[in-house]
């Protein structure tokens, strides 16, 4: 990999873990649904502008409706499990948790999209899911229901990730494909289109106390533009650079940050617990794409 792309590739981790940190002072202050909604639709107003200025061809070939409930499964009920882990759980926590996103992609590979389940990639899961139980347990955290629900949030989200990345091979793959920067804005208008009306809901029934000061809106603004929308293009740019293999490393590297953003800019506790919980899952995850590190040094050999 060569400088630039590494480069890349830490920038990337560096801004999704920096998500985590702007959710957990958005969440408190607005809610969870208006969270979600505002990091989407944001995400959609700068993608739209910024494909806009890159003059691209705005042909979907029959494929916006398909990418918008994607964008549903992809982002928009993410991004509301997370605002609702936000509520209670630590940047860091859920940078970490983020991190199970391949363990579920492969219990989904193997349950319901026939790939092959190999003994390293069992292990890892379950490695992986120690390592989920050794944080939510002994971390500075304490141990109660709420931190309960915000981890459970968080696997959920991380599950939709995981069926999210098989149903995008089965429907966008075909017919020679499409564009991944069409895929990310129609993802993202999904989303939007999703949370609309739970928004409008939210808002009437139970509105914010507040909505929040200018460190709000800045955080907003950061989630949206930065943490998303230009995430997404330095992530397809990556893709298209080192492939999908590589840049899938940068999942090793979130949670440091999460950690490191919450700890510096929050005044978030860490304990041993953030240290062995970390370690485990970033195992887990070595045991999990080893096999497909060295498949595609093999084609490559050929």
């Amino acid at each position: 990999m060569n400088p630039v792309d590494t480069l890349r590739l830490l920038a990337l981790a560096a801004i999704w873990g920096a998500s985590f940190l702007f959710m957990r002072i958005i969440a408190p202050v607005i809610g969870t649904i208006p969270t979600a909604f505002f990091r989407v639709s944001i995400a959609a107003l700068g993608l739209l502008v910024i494909l806009g200025l890159m003059r691209i061809s705005w042909d979907f070939k029959g494929k916006l409706k398909t990418v918008m409930l994607l964008g549903m499964i992809n982002s928009g009920i993410p991004a509301t499990l997370y605002s609702v882990a936000a509520q209670v759980l630590p940047a860091g926590y859920s940078a970490i948790f983020n991190a199970t996103t391949p363990l579920m992609g492969v219990l989904i590979g193997g349950l319901f999209f026939h790939e092959k389940l190999t003994a390293a990639k069992l292990g890892g899961v379950f490695l992986g899911l120690f390592g989920v139980g050794i944080l939510t347990r002994a971390g500075p955290v304490a141990f109660d229901m709420d931190l309960l629900m915000g981890a459970l949030a968080c696997l959920l989200a991380t599950t939709c990730y995981g069926f999210a990345g098989f149903l995008a091979r089965r429907w966008l793959d075909q017919a020679g494909g499409l564009d991944s920067r069409l895929s990310a804005l129609g993802s993202m208008l999904g989303a939007t289109l999703l949370l609309l009306p739970l928004f409008g809901y939210s808002v009437i029934s139970q509105p914010p106390v507040s909505w929040g000061g200018w460190s709000v809106w800045l955080s907003l603004l950061g989630l949206g533009l930065v943490c998303t929308a230009l995430a997404y293009i330095i992530y397809f740019r990556l893709l298209s650079s080192v492939g999908p293999v590589k840049s899938m490393t940068t999942t090793f590297l979130i949670p440091p940050f999460g950690v490191l953003w919450g700890a510096m800019l929050l005044d978030e506790p860490l304990s041993m617990a953030h240290i062995y919980g970390g370690v485990l899952i970033a195992a887990a995850l070595w045991l999990v794409l080893k096999p497909s590190v060295v498949k595609a040094s093999a084609v490559a050999a050929k």
